[in-house]
C-alpha cells in the first residue's frame, strides 16, 4: 500500500515504514505529524484518485530529526570587471518516518450513504 501526499508545494510517494525528507515542518523530534492532503491512495487491488484530495484518508508520521541540506553556492561574475560575489545557502529539512496510512472504514461510508438516502426521502 502506498500514497501520494502533498506537502510544502511538492508531492511525495510514501509507504508505511519509509523515511522521507520534507522541507522544514513545525514540530519537535519524536512528535506525531499528520498529512491530510492525500492525492492518491493505492491498495493492493484498488487505486483511489482524489479531486483534488481523497476524502477521509490521512497519513501519519513521526518526526525523526531536523537538519540542513548540502550547501549550494551561488556565484555572480562579470567579465572584464573586478566583480565577483559568492553566496551560500543550506536548505532546512525535516526527516519524517511514515508510520501509518489511515483509510476510512467501509462501515462509515455505508452509514453516510444510508443517512443521505434518509434525508433525501424526508425532503421529497
Amino acid at each position: 500500500m502506498y500514497a501520494i501526499i502533498e506537502s510544502c508545494g511538492r508531492q511525495y510517494k510514501v509507504a508505511e515504514g519509509d523515511v522521507v525528507f520534507f522541507e522544514k515542518l513545525e514540530g519537535e523530534e519524536g512528535k506525531k505529524v499528520t498529512f491530510d492532503n492525500v492525492v492518491l491512495v493505492s491498495n493492493d487491488s484498488k487505486v483511489e484518485v482524489g479531486a483534488p484530495y481523497v476524502k477521509g484518508v490521512k497519513v501519519e508520521g513521526k518526526v525523526v530529526s531536523h537538519g540542513k541540506g548540502k550547501k549550494i553556492l551561488v556565484y555572480k561574475y562579470k567579465a572584464k570587471k573586478n566583480y565577483r560575489r559568492t553566496q551560500g545557502h543550506r536548505q532546512p529539512y525535516t526527516k519524517v518516518e511514515i508510520t501509518k496510512i489511515k483509510m476510512p472504514t467501509e462501515k462509515a461510508e455505508v452509514k453516510e450513504a444510508s443517512a443521505k438516502k434518509a434525508t433525501a426521502k424526508k425532503e421529497a
